[in-house]
């Protein structure tokens, strides 16, 4: 049998059922592997062995007594350190956050904690979530277990190294552009970006949820059926729907999927990741689905727009703070923000504007597919030490043209590993499916676990 750190969340809970592991010796075991990456990737921020071994002791009996607490009993996972968890400081990814324990959880910590997950400790982000990096100034560098030379992405950092390098097989991340997709592009992994409002998060805000960064979908699935409860503290939530998130077989005979290869802006399409999305259309084609090219729908304006808006509302939070504490933030952050310091009233509200522009086009070139699959990113996996693909604040989404949109449209949108190039990175596919459809596109994702080429070896730990 495999080690107990190298397990699915669904393999962990049946053999729980069977008493073949218990919480603690899967706890332990995922410990010793941290213990053997850690100092190599910078994945986690107030990583608490001592309380994760405390809750696995409490899951281990209840599992004893045949009284397992919820889905996700004695199961090792991480969250993100911008959700909320009791009595730990959110810094935000900004050695400028003063530190003040949080006096709640967040409403997915909640979750995971009322259905028995062991809480390891969080992840890292960048400075304020801005970064597609593993890039801070108050966490150390975070790495990509692929290649330490390279960026896990981010804004979810953390969660996607940790992942990939086997820290549990469950983690929870945001997103607002791509922030748990372009990470599990990079480290190879599964995410889901849900609907807006599927899962309750606090606060609230246009674009932003939180989505399970998993290895594989099933596990995703799981998570889904826990995260998805309701919360009364998100005023944006869905009105919570009784889905059945285990039912995930689908065929491929006669669905109907959009191929997207150009975004209409930004970094161009790098030939290895056309070429394995390619790859991936002709396999979906193979097996009985009807493919059919995405004209680009994204425009030059939208994006500018909502980088002004961008910049604005950022340079408002760090321009409020004082000198000392504002000399703190990631120097590429506070040049991309101070672009919106002289920005008018009218050029910051065409800019927001461009969020309704933006979901009337990608709802629109969906209309007619089940799905559409795109690249997660026009690149893969960059230099760790790198703010963004592109190290240049005048242009720092360029590689967001696939993601950004079903953000502002409120579309579910996926990502799962579709190959590797010659250097070894992997590569993403970005499965997106209508609004509220979140079930279907995790239906279509793990149809494609099914039939893509066997996947290589997840990362080793250091000896």
């Amino acid at each position: 049998m495999a080690d107990l750190h190298e397990l699915s969340a669904v393999e962990l809970l049946d053999l729980y059922q069977r008493k073949a592991a218990s919480p603690v010796e899967a706890t332990r075991d995922v410990l010793r592997h941290i213990a053997r990456w850690e100092p190599l990737l910078h994945a986690t921020y107030a990583l608490d062995a001592e309380a994760a071994l405390i809750q696995a002791e409490a899951s281990q009996a209840r599992w004893i007594r045949g009284e397992p607490l919820g889905a996700l009993d004695g199961v090792p996972a991480t969250i993100k350190e911008n959700i909320a968890t009791q009595g730990v400081p959110v810094p935000l990814g900004t050695a400028a956050t003063e530190l003040v324990p949080a006096a709640q959880d967040a409403p997915p910590a909640a979750r995971l904690r009322e259905a028995g997950a062991v809480i390891l400790g969080k992840t890292t982000m960048p400075d304020y979530g801005m970064l597609s990096s593993g890039l801070s100034s108050f966490h150390p560098l975070t790495r990509n277990p692929w290649d330490r030379t390279k960026n896990p992405g981010g804004s979810s950092a953390g969660a996607g190294a940790a992942a990939a390098a086997g820290y549990g097989p469950l983690h929870i991340g945001t997103d607002i552009g791509g922030s748990v997709r372009l990470p599990a592009a990079w480290c190879g992994i599964f995410a889901l970006k849900p609907s807006l409002g599927r899962i309750p998060i606090y606060p609230p805000y246009a674009g932003r949820v939180a989505g399970p960064m998993t290895r594989t979908v099933a596990d995703a699935a799981l998570m889904m059926g826990v995260l998805s409860r309701p919360d009364a503290r998100d005023t944006m939530s869905l009105p919570w729907q009784e889905i059945a998130w285990q039912q995930l077989h689908r065929e491929a005979k006669g669905l109907r999927i959009g191929l997207q290869l150009d975004a209409g802006w930004g970094l161009p399409v790098e030939p290895e990741t056309r070429a394995a999305v390619e790859a991936a259309a002709k396999r979906f084609e193979e097996a009985g689905a009807i493919v059919e090219p995405v004209a680009p729908f994204m425009t030059r304006a939208m994006i500018d727009g909502m980088d002004a808006f961008w910049r604005c509302r950022s340079w408002l939070d760090i321009s409020a703070l004082p000198q000392e504490r504002r000399a703190k933030v990631l120097p590429f952050i506070l040049e991309w923000a101070r672009g919106g310091a002289d920005l008018s009233g009218e050029q910051v509200f065409r800019g927001y504007s461009q969020m309704g522009a933006m979901r009337e086009a990608a709802v629109a070139a969906c209309a007619p597919f089940d799905v559409v699959i795109s690249p997660t990113s026009p690149v893969v996996a960059y230099a760790a030490e790198w703010p963004s693909p592109t190290n240049d604040p005048a242009r720092p989404l360029e590689h967001i043209g696939f993601t950004l949109p079903f953000n502002m449209s409120e579309q579910p949108s996926a990502s799962i590993n579709c190959g590797f190039t010659a250097a070894g990175l992997p590569i993403g596919l970005q499965i997106t499916g209508h609004r509220h459809d979140d079930l279907g596109v995790l239906q279509v994702a793990q149809l494609w676990e099914r039939i893509r080429p066997a996947q290589r070896a997840w990362p080793a730990a250091p000896v």
